[in-house]
C-alpha cells in the first residue's frame, strides 16, 4: 500500500513557497511539478516540489 507524502510547491522564478499539496511515495515516484499561479511573479508558472 502506498502512503500520501505531504510536499510545497515553489515558483520556478521567484522562488515563493505559494501552495502545499500531497503526492505518492511509492518507489520510483517523479518529483511533482505543475503550472499553478503566482501571487508573487502576478502570472501562471512553473512550480517544483521544493525541499
Amino acid at each position: 500500500m502506498t502512503t500520501r507524502v505531504k510536499i510545497v510547491l515553489a515558483c520556478e522564478e521567484c522562488g515563493e513557497r505559494n501552495y502545499k499539496t500531497t503526492r505518492s511515495s511509492a518507489p520510483g515516484a517523479k518529483a511533482l511539478s505543475i503550472k499553478k499561479f503566482c501571487t508573487r511573479c502576478a502570472k501562471h508558472t512553473l512550480h517544483h516540489e521544493s525541499r
